[in-house]
């Protein structure tokens, strides 16, 4: 059975972000517990060792669903 209901919008509020220049970030990805940011920040880490990932507690989510 497909689920009609909108998803909770704090179901994935970890997420990792690359901020960009002027004060903007791109979210690179959203996961529901700190330890799964943290072991994808560290692949990232070895992937693209010159660009700086954070990981961000969101709870505002801009996602919108329709």
């Amino acid at each position: 059975m497909i689920s009609t209901s909108k998803p909770k919008s704090n179901t994935h509020p970890w997420c990792i972000i690359r901020q960009l220049p002027n004060m903007q970030r791109l979210v690179v990805a959203r996961f529901r517990s700190r330890n799964d940011a943290d072991a994808y920040r560290l692949i990232l880490q070895q992937l693209l060792p010159t660009v700086d990932h954070v990981i961000i507690f969101d709870l505002n989510l801009l996602e919108t669903y329709d």
